[in-house]
């Protein structure tokens, strides 16, 4: 899962020419699912956007980075945006990796549900899942953070980074002394060099 998420000065959403979410001060999280995602990362992503301390403490004390969200009782838009998951082949983008939307709908939901959980569900406001979007941001400072849910032991997308290194690993080790076509660089069986000498002299003593 994959979120950019911007401290607003006040955002908002219209579908239509009408607008149908908007807040004031707080945070605009746009959230791109991935195929592969589960409730574990759910929990970990609402956490992070909950306790991010993007935000000046509110006693007028002026110190940055302090509190959350939540410390200050703001608002957060969560906008679902598939197209954080695209994979650029050339120039055209693919979205293969993003979750299909007949999945991905009741996953965005379940989200947002959650954010709401462990927030107070008046401050949480949202988009149109798959509806063509206006969005009216006014990013403040600019701050733009971007969040991604870490990959587990058990991802598929970390399990196939992993085997490719592993072919890679097997391929450089079946190349061997023989393969590089210069014999005179492998070494003689019946001689060793003086290290490996001093060694088994070692051993022999």
């Amino acid at each position: 899962m994959k979120a950019v998420i911007q401290r607003v000065a006040e955002a908002s959403v219209t579908v239509g020419g009408a607008r149908i979410s908007s807040i004031g001060p707080g945070l605009c999280v746009l959230l791109g699912i991935n195929v592969d995602d589960t409730e574990k990362e759910t929990e970990y992503m609402v956490r992070k956007i909950l306790n991010l301390r993007l935000f000046e403490d509110g006693s007028g004390s002026g110190r940055a980075w302090s509190c959350s969200v939540v410390d200050r009782d703001l608002e957060v838009l969560l906008v679902s945006q598939f197209t954080l998951q695209a994979v650029l082949k050339g120039n055209k983008p693919d979205f293969h990796q993003a979750m299909p939307a007949q999945r991905a709908e009741p996953f965005y939901n379940r989200v947002l549900e959650e954010m709401r959980s462990k927030y107070r569900p008046d401050r949480v406001k949202d988009g149109k899942f798959g509806a063509h979007m206006q969005l009216q941001i006014q990013n403040d400072g600019p701050v733009t953070i971007e969040l991604s849910s870490p990959a587990g032991p058990g991802d598929p997308r970390l399990q196939s980074k992993q085997e490719k290194q592993q072919q890679r690993k097997d391929k450089s080790r079946s190349k061997g002394p023989a393969e590089s076509g210069d014999k005179g660089s492998r070494p003689d069986p019946g001689t060793s060099s003086g290290a490996e000498g001093q060694v088994s002299s070692e051993r022999e003593a």
